[in-house]
């Protein structure tokens, strides 16, 4: 990354939904960006975790970092904290938002005639409303200032039908965000804002943890690769989507699976 582009970056803050999990691709992500010299805004269930994890963040790269709480399904809950973070940014402790990464997500391996309608609402609420929700939010700003990015959490299971962990209600929510993220990129194509997603398969997360020898040699066997990604592959693409360079890359999805799903 060129010096100009950190020096820009931090003009400039990323929002990251669901980045305090020690192995997760939400911390790996908002590592990522504080490196590349944005301030970091973390945003999380555990509102003490979040300022934890927010402040260790920005210590460490030396960015302005803030975190709060937020329930991504809940839409007064999701206003609340982009009232908090709007506070920050009018009080100058962080720069203006610049990005979003909506990673925020829950999976469940319950096979289909096991779910319930409440696991089925839960899955989808957490994935796809409160990617609908924060997005809603933090775009409006993103529009006014006629730059941003937003880039938004699917997976390999929206594309191949489950196959990983996730089963029918994680699949379809990871869908409904592929479509979500096309049909908004169409709208708001020539606004200096971009929206795009990712579709990670295998990644080593803490999802993973208890995994046996014998799975894991499963499971690499399956991909061409022959390994899982790590979370800081995934989180380099989501660094390059919210860089300047990315600009011409509306509505675009970056599948990062080492080759276990082409189309």
């Amino acid at each position: 990354m060129s010096d100009s582009t950190v020096v820009s970056n931090r003009d400039k803050t990323a929002v990251i939904t669901g980045a305090t999990s020690e192995r997760g691709i939400g911390m790996a992500v908002a590592e990522r960006y504080a490196q590349d010299g944005w301030a970091v805004v973390i945003l999380d269930l555990d509102a003490a975790r979040a300022s934890q994890v927010a402040e260790a963040i920005g210590q460490k790269h030396g960015v302005a970092a803030f975190g709060t709480s937020v329930d991504v399904a809940n839409e007064a809950s999701v206003a609340e904290a982009y009232g908090a973070v709007h506070a920050e940014v009018e009080a100058g402790r962080i720069p203006t938002v610049g990005a979003l990464a909506n990673i925020a997500g829950i999976t469940s391996p319950v096979p289909f005639l096991e779910t319930s309608l409440d696991l089925w609402n839960k899955v989808m609420s957490v994935n796809a409303t409160g990617t609908y929700l924060v997005t809603k939010a933090f775009l409006p700003g993103m529009l006014d200032a006629g730059w941003g990015r937003i880039v938004n959490m699917s997976s390999v299971s929206a594309q191949r039908g489950g196959g990983v962990f996730g089963k029918v209600p994680y699949s379809a929510a990871k869908a409904a965000i592929l479509g979500f993220t096309k049909a908004l990129a169409r709208e708001i194509a020539d606004s200096g804002v971009t929206i795009n997603s990712v579709t990670p398969g295998a990644v080593d997360t803490n999802i993973r943890v208890g995994a046996t020898p014998e799975s894991e040699a499963r499971l690499a066997a399956d991909i061409p690769l022959g390994r899982v990604a790590t979370t800081s592959e995934i989180a380099a693409v989501f660094s390059f989507l919210s860089s300047e360079e990315a600009a011409y890359l509306q509505g675009t999805n970056i599948d990062i699976n080492g080759a276990s799903h082409l189309h």
